[in-house]
């Protein structure tokens, strides 16, 4: 894939198998996905050390989730009503500064 890739930082929990985390690999991407517990405890059993995760990096990419969350709300954006880039924009920049004035 492009360049934009290769930016990925993170991925949900639901993202946690090995075949994942070996194609992120491949892609010179260093996976920060938490692993559940139940393959923790696998892990435990094969004696095999936890993934790396790093607590700080997952944080940053919360903050993201949860303002494209909001910005979904919006039917309109959600459903990508206005076809024309400059009205997508348009809304998307609405609805982001109304986001930030009610922070």
């Amino acid at each position: 894939m492009g360049p934009a890739r290769r930016r990925l930082e993170g991925a949900d929990k639901d993202y946690p198998a090995r075949s994942f985390r070996a194609c992120l690999r491949r892609r010179g991407i260093k996976a920060t996905i938490p692993e559940r517990v139940d393959q923790l405890a696998g892990r435990r059993r094969r004696r095999e050390r936890p993934c790396g995760f790093d607590r700080a990096v997952y944080r940053r990419r919360n903050v993201v989730e949860r303002c494209f969350h909001r910005l979904n709300q919006w039917r309109g954006i959600a459903t990508r009503y206005d076809k024309q880039p400059g009205r997508y924009l348009a809304a998307i920049t609405l609805d982001s500064t109304l986001i930030w004035l009610d922070t």
